[in-house]
């Protein structure tokens, strides 16, 4: 079997990225274990342009944000499903001068198109602690990142372009050809494995830094329309039942839940809302983070058909749409690569 491009891993990226080959018109197979948990079925899905304690733009927000609801709407479509939810955040005020400092960039073009409403007293009151006010942020929401993962791996089966099971690194051939992977025969090879980045002999010399996050699930009478977003998120998923994280632990790497990070975020839950809720699950997971909070893209420095889409972290869902476009251009058309994301700024490591 021939393809243009073999793809190992379908998580967030994986699955984004070889969307993003279909619809150039390339051949595809994508290698996967689905018996390997990974951290896009745990991930809060979360987007959001202000970010931060210092509460500013995100990184590189304007043009990802313009091409992430386009392209996650025409998926869904494409798809019969439904994962995004477009939903604004609300971020309460700690203090009268966050609210005149907001009221300010409210005019300011950098801002203006990410900022909705802007409240000097109690908004939400019934639900979270908000006495100064607080911010209402626009084109924001969550995307169900295990629905989206699921649903496009039964779109890859039922076109034939998926393998499930374990990648096998001694089973891979590659020449200045291309690559082969026993009966599969591919131009390039793209790896998109997130954590499991660490066991590829390829690419293990990129410094890595995975980070463990846990979150937890809630139940409560009370009916929430917005996302809340001050020291923990909380996303209202329907029904009463919240999704609140996170929590961040670089030193334990593993996929156990905690009572630790549940304290933690009870504990900053607390801090946020006042009404009753239940515990109703709790769930970790690894995020394919980096040392310097920017993906890994872009081309082995000696074997130009090995290629790597990885370490989108803790921004997965808005990083991987706009990024993906960007490396089948490059591939395919030579257009140059972000210079923040490319590997090349650490050939030295190598």
């Amino acid at each position: 079997m021939k393809v243009d491009y073999l793809i190992v891993g379908q998580g967030i990226g994986g699955s984004v990225l070889a969307e993003h080959l279909v619809e150039a018109g390339l051949s595809i197979k994508v290698i996967d274990d689905p018996s390997f948990s990974n951290s896009s079925k745990v991930a809060g899905g979360l987007y959001n342009p202000i970010t931060g304690r210092k509460m500013v733009k995100t990184w590189n927000c304007d043009p990802l944000f313009k091409y992430l609801t386009p392209f996650y709407k025409s998926l869904e479509q494409k798809l019969s499903s439904h994962f995004l939810y477009d939903t604004p955040i609300y971020r309460p005020f700690y203090s009268t001068e966050e609210y005149n400092e907001w009221m300010g960039k409210s005019a300011e073009p950098y801002y203006e198109k990410y900022i909705g409403d802007i409240y000097g007293e109690s908004r939400f009151g019934k639900h979270i602690h908000d006495e100064y006010g607080g911010i209402l942020l626009n084109e924001s929401g969550y995307l169900d990142t295990k629905k989206m993962v699921l649903a496009y791996r039964s779109y890859l089966a039922q076109e034939d372009l998926l393998v499930e099971e374990s990648f096998d690194y001694d089973e891979l051939r590659v020449t200045n050809e291309g690559v082969s992977y026993n009966d599969i025969e591919a131009s390039k090879i793209i790896f998109s494995e997130g954590r499991l980045q660490s066991n590829n002999q390829y690419f293990n010399w990129l410094p890595q830094k995975p980070v463990k996050g846990e979150l937890i699930w809630i139940k409560t009478s009370e009916n929430i329309k917005v996302i809340y977003n001050r020291g923990v998120f909380l996303i209202p998923l329907g029904d009463g039942v919240c999704k609140i994280g996170a929590t961040y632990d670089h030193e334990k790497l593993d996929e156990l839940v905690t009572e630790k990070a549940e304290s933690e975020l009870v504990r900053r839950l607390g801090k946020l809302v006042h009404f009753d809720y239940e515990i109703i699950d709790q769930k970790a997971g690894v995020r394919p983070a980096t040392s310097d909070r920017k993906p890994f893209i872009g081309t082995h420095p000696k074997h130009g058909n090995v290629i790597i889409f990885n370490g989108l972290g803790t921004k997965g869902v808005s990083l991987a749409p706009y990024y993906a476009n960007q490396l089948v251009r490059h591939l395919e058309s030579n257009a140059e690569l972000d210079a923040e994301v490319n590997i090349e700024r650490f050939f030295s490591l190598f």
